[in-house]
């Protein structure tokens, strides 16, 4: 009797566990099909963890200097973006401003890996022998920029144009605490008036 008293608590025990954890994976499924359909501007393969989170400063040769920009350089900012984990809600210091047109673009990495789709946001002056027109949507070129492993020249789609003014930005991740210098780059619609 005792022992199959006991082997009942065990079975029960393990029916319990195992509901537990079935629990946990259809609410983690139901999280993740959430997550994925949240935004439907950002494709489920943007992935920017390989994005470099400070650079030098340096800006690309024939980029234009905002003449009035509605963030001045050395004023303060909320972004309102989340390109990368801890940016939505950081508190911003200007560090350039500039007038330019921004682009999304999907391309695959020369590293190799999965598309990276909609990406936010490589500048006109990053695009190789740009010219002086807006590139169209569907268009095909070369990346010059470097924001992230395996984008300096790969070949890539231009998803959606721009013309704005982009921001350089420092911030501090919300997250981690970790100070972002340099980021390169936030459009003025991703921030608002502190």
């Amino acid at each position: 009797m005792k022992k199959q008293l006991m082997l009942g608590v065990v079975c029960l025990a393990a029916i319990f566990t195992l509901t537990a954890c079935a629990d946990d994976k259809s609410e983690t499924d139901s999280n993740e099909n959430m997550n994925s359909s949240t935004s439907k501007e950002e494709s489920e393969n943007t992935d920017h963890s390989m994005m470099h989170h400070s650079t030098s400063g340096e800006v690309p040769e024939g980029l234009k200097v905002a003449e009035n920009p509605t963030y001045p350089v050395g004023s303060q900012a909320i972004i309102e973006t989340d390109h990368m984990q801890g940016m939505k809600g950081a508190v911003a210091t200007i560090v350039g401003a500039y007038d330019t047109t921004v682009y999304t673009i999907s391309y695959t990495p020369t590293t190799g890996g999965e598309k990276v789709s909609n990406h936010k946001w490589i500048i006109h002056e990053e695009i190789k022998d740009a010219g002086d027109e807006t590139i169209k949507p569907g268009s095909k070129v070369t990346i010059e920029a470097n924001h992230m492993e395996g984008m300096q020249g790969a070949t890539a789609e231009i998803d959606s144009a721009e013309k704005t003014t982009v921001y350089m930005v420092d911030y501090t991740s919300t997250t981690d605490g970790e100070k972002v210098t340099n980021h390169k780059w936030v459009t003025e619609s991703e921030l608002s008036s502190k």
